[in-house]
């Protein structure tokens, strides 16, 4: 690891009070991690520093180019008082494996690991104490070389921001309701989807925003082949319950590999429950729905962890799921990977990093 010098900022920001409600990325703490890339120097100039801009060059490919990639872990205090990172090794991976995919200098994960830790470190007080909360952490990769011209720019930026955050969504853990997208498409076989890059999530912002005009939270995205079979709702991985069997589809490189997913994949064989990744068509889940073995719907993440889904929404109507409460398997899975996070279940699959 290079030696990171550190700047600490001159006056420090007030923190949110205990009792504020934190939301989703609202706050920012006093420094940030930012180090450089240049051929011939490979990642260089490690340093913590204040909060600010970052000066880029108006040309800077990043801003013409889309060469943009970024990841999202989470550190949470424990009712001990300690700090853990939630498969902080692995957001490292899944960062490393964005940029390679975008033709951009990969930082390696154990670089990028040493570093986020370096910064929460630094930033330990701006980790929240109260249920349901965490530090949010963003790490960044950006093309900063100023060029006009379709190739893989030579120079980049690795930064790492830091965030206090309660809830994903405004309404916690409580149902959601999700229209399903049966016109625009966010990502097709072959292009980036499975990539954390900032052009996917440019690509699903119209079709997000029509659906909270339609009273929505989110969207229920289907393939862009034939708009038939179910991939992942809003930036969240989706899980479906028809009968006793738990179903998710495969991944085919059309979304994100989720974390949270892999974890929720992990504790549901643990728990000796069937599951299955394999393709979902909406026709088998409006079956399912009309049998009434479609006992439960709901998205897996960093940011929520588990939200469940409570209502499909489609033009001709909506499809109303559990009833309108939490599911059995939600329910359990939520308590399940807070509780690791948190420390107050044992962490049996070495999930958490002991950071401070």
């Amino acid at each position: 690891m290079m030696p990171i010098e550190v700047q600490r900022a001159a006056a420090l920001k007030p923190k949110p009070a205990a009792t504020d409600v934190l939301g989703f990325g609202k706050y920012f703490t006093d420094h940030m991690f930012r180090m450089d890339y240049a051929p011939g120097q490979g990642w260089h100039q490690a340093r913590i520093v204040p909060y600010g801009p970052l000066g880029l060059d108006p040309g800077a490919a990043a801003l013409h180019y889309a060469q943009s990639v970024f990841d999202g872990a989470k550190v949470f205090r424990g009712r001990d008082g300690k700090l853990r990172a939630f498969r902080l090794k692995d957001h490292c991976a899944r960062l490393a494996a964005s940029a390679e995919r975008l033709s951009m200098a990969v930082v390696p994960p154990e670089l990028a690991r040493a570093s986020i830790e370096a910064l929460v470190k630094e930033e330990a007080a701006w980790v929240p104490s109260a249920p349901g909360t965490s530090l949010y952490v963003r790490p960044v990769v950006i093309a900063s070389e100023a060029f006009l011209g379709v190739r893989p720019a030579d120079k980049y930026i690795f930064f790492a921001i830091l965030s206090p955050v309660g809830n994903y969504f405004s309404n916690g853990a409580e149902p959601v309701r999700i229209w399903v997208e049966q016109r625009h498409t966010r990502a097709a076989p072959g292009g980036l989807g499975g990539a954390k890059a900032a052009a996917n999530y440019a690509a699903s912002l119209q079709a997000s925003v029509e659906a909270k005009k339609r009273g929505y939270a989110q969207v229920l995205w289907l393939d862009a082949l034939e708009h038939r079979y179910i991939e992942e709702v809003g930036t969240m991985n989706l899980f479906v319950r028809i009968g006793d069997e738990l179903i998710t589809p495969p991944l085919d490189g059309t979304f994100l590999p989720g974390i949270t997913r892999e974890s929720a994949l992990t504790l549901l064989r643990d728990w000796g429950m069937k599951v299955s990744e394999r393709k979902l068509s909406i026709d088998e889940l409006r079956e399912a729905h009309l049998k009434g073995e479609l006992h439960e719907v709901f998205g897996t993440g960093t940011a929520a962890v588990i939200s469940p889904v409570g209502g499909l929404g489609f033009e001709e109507g909506e499809l109303k799921i559990g009833q309108g409460r939490v599911g059995e398997v939600s329910q359990r899975l939520y308590d399940a990977l807070t509780g690791i996070q948190y420390g107050t279940q044992p962490d049996r699959h070495g999930w958490m990093t002991v950071i401070a």
